[in-house]
């Protein structure tokens, strides 16, 4: 059914059918290969593929044994690329309790164990032995997230710059498509924006740089750990950003300032290239959870201004948004609509919060002068223009086209971004029956932490969410996600989470557990107990027994649970009897 030609080749065979007897860049990923524009592999591919290059990928290598599908396609003439994936292979590995997940919805069938831990490094230290003098560029959420010190929840220390442990001759962080075709046409290069590299030689010969305390520093004391992070997140949120660089034994890494912001044809021109929106024919009818879970669905945008403090989003697709035109979008959907298993819904036309297509500053002179990490935090910024006229226009198009039945929007929205006529849209017209939002907490303490809005906020949602449902004659559910043990949460602030639950009849059977993530200003907060932008305390439930308590907090309408409440009360009771 599906042509091997019309995908990027992972064997030898499949070379020999285009009739190549070597490539110029081979592709190491942790996923399985998905021709579809919403993984990263894929698109890196797809767009060197466009620039003229010859480009293999090698998906899930096994990386025991005798190393062979690291030598399968032989040497590349001008680099090896590495990825962990589209998540950080210690997230994808493990649960907040550090617990081994049983499954991995990136590989075929969702069988676990197809990755190393620290991916990146792991395929990267193979390459190195068997081709040293090869260069490699390694990228995706793993690299990105991981380019300076940041802290390792899963061996609970700092860890330097993945350059070291890599030895990878250059990073890029993003999404990386920009920096990926000038390193091919350039070869390493330390001038290229968006890439950082490692180097003996101080960087001097550039107007802005930003010089952080070294990692050796950060390891030796937790204030200068968050007196770094401070400096680049702030540098992260710019337009205009200097260079960064950190001192990590007796070498340097430096990290260029990003690339201007994509523009909407740039990114219509990713998403035009000839993804075949299916994974790859060698797995056959076998089940990939993450492609099931994405396969009618259009990403109608990049980026996010919400800057949630627990969240790497803005810190890897950057905090300006760029959206795709209408055009894009409706060739995409008449793509999808020939695809053998449509039936003619969409699960979800979003982006990374669904309700930031199209909004930008309205000066943006004024957004280039701006350091904020989030435009609707403390407050939404009066610069930024709120029009929700050019996504309705989309919704209304897109139900206009013969083919679909019903168009669903199942990424995140914020509650705290909406009108009125945007809000009865959404709820009347593109709910599958429940709706998804993150409030993340009840306390407004913890939720100033999390850079989330007020609990007064999303009550008023809910309020108008009934009231919606009510006169259109809808019986639909809004489910909200909250998450426990985040910095600056306390027993006592579960406490108050579970009495509203209990008000609001929410009897929670999926909860979040927060799990520190590389480089996020919650995880430096979980790491040093100290506010990076105050330099004040953060209490933090830091042992498994403190995150095991505050998540018991949300099963309180279990009986076990309620059991175990009441055991906890009695054994204190007593300890306290006991101690006076």
């Amino acid at each position: 059914m599906y042509d091997l030609k019309a995908y990027l080749p992972t064997t030898k065979k499949e070379l020999q059918l285009r009739g190549w007897d070597e490539v110029d860049v081979i592709l190491f990923s942790g996923d399985a290969y998905i021709d579809h524009p919403a993984f990263g592999a894929a698109v890196i591919g797809r767009v060197l593929e466009h620039a003229g290059y010859k480009v293999a990928i090698v998906p899930q290598p096994d990386w025991r044994g005798d190393h062979r599908d690291f030598t399968k396609l032989g040497r590349p003439r001008l680099f090896f690329a590495v990825t962990s994936g589209s998540m950080d292979s210690m997230v994808n590995h493990y649960t907040a309790a550090k617990r081994l997940r049983s499954d991995d919805a990136y590989t075929p069938e969702g069988k676990a164990g197809m990755r190393p831990d620290y991916c990146t490094i792991t395929y990267c230290n193979i390459l190195k032995q068997l081709y040293p003098d090869v260069p490699i560029v390694i990228g995706g959420i793993e690299a990105s997230m991981r380019r300076l010190t940041h802290y390792d929840y899963w061996s609970d220390r700092l860890m330097p710059s993945i350059l070291v442990d890599s030895k990878a001759d250059l990073l890029v962080y993003g999404m990386g498509e920009k920096q990926i075709v000038e390193i091919a046409k350039q070869g390493i290069q330390h001038d290229i924006p968006q890439t950082a590299y490692l180097t003996q030689v101080p960087e001097t010969n550039k107007q802005d740089i930003i010089t952080l305390q070294s990692h050796e520093s950060a390891v030796k004391s937790k204030q200068v750990h968050a007196e770094n992070f401070r400096l680049i997140e702030t540098e992260s949120n710019k337009i205009n950003a200097a260079t960064i660089m950190q001192p990590v034994g007796d070498q340097y890494v430096v990290v260029n300032p990003p690339y201007p912001t994509m523009t909407t044809e740039e990114l219509d021109a990713i998403y035009d290239l000839p993804f075949q929106y299916h994974p790859h024919p060698k797995y056959k009818d076998k089940h990939i959870p993450a492609y099931e879970m994405i396969r009618f669905s259009v990403c109608m945008h990049r980026g996010c201004f919400g800057g949630c403090s627990f969240c790497t989003i803005s810190a890897h697709q950057g905090k300006q948004i760029t959206s795709r035109s209408e055009n894009s979008i409706l060739r995409q959907i008449n793509l999808l609509k020939d695809l053998p298993e449509w039936k003619g819904y969409l699960s979800d036309l979003g982006g990374p919060s669904a309700n930031m297509y199209g909004m930008h500053g309205k000066d943006m002179s004024l957004c280039e002068k701006c350091a904020r990490p989030s435009c609707l935090h403390p407050t939404i910024c009066k610069n930024l223009n709120q029009d929700f006229a050019p996504l309705l226009h989309i919704y209304n198009k897109v139900d206009t086209l013969p083919y679909i039945k019903k168009s669903f929007v199942g990424s995140g929205i914020r509650y705290d971004l909406m009108n009125e006529t945007y809000g009865r849209e959404l709820i009347t017209k593109h709910v599958s029956g429940r709706l998804k939002v993150a409030p993340e907490h009840t306390s407004d303490s913890v939720l100033k932490i999390m850079r989330k809005p007020s609990w007064e906020q999303y009550e008023r949602f809910h309020r108008f969410f009934e009231q919606v449902n009510a006169e259109a004659g809808l019986r639909q559910q809004l489910i909200p996600y909250f998450i426990s043990s985040h910095p600056g949460c306390t027993n006592q602030d579960m406490q108050q989470l579970a009495k509203r639950c209990r008000e609001l009849h929410y009897r929670p059977e999926q909860v979040q557990d927060f799990t520190p993530t590389p480089m996020t200003l919650a995880t430096t907060m979980f790491y040093t107990g100290i506010n990076p932008y105050t330099m004040q305390p953060v209490y933090v439930a830091r042992t498994k027994e403190e995150k095991q308590k505050q998540n018991s907090y949300f099963f309180w309408w279990k009986p076990q649970e309620s059991k175990a409440k009441h055991k906890n009360q009695t054994r204190a009771s007593r300890v306290k009897k006991h101690t006076t």
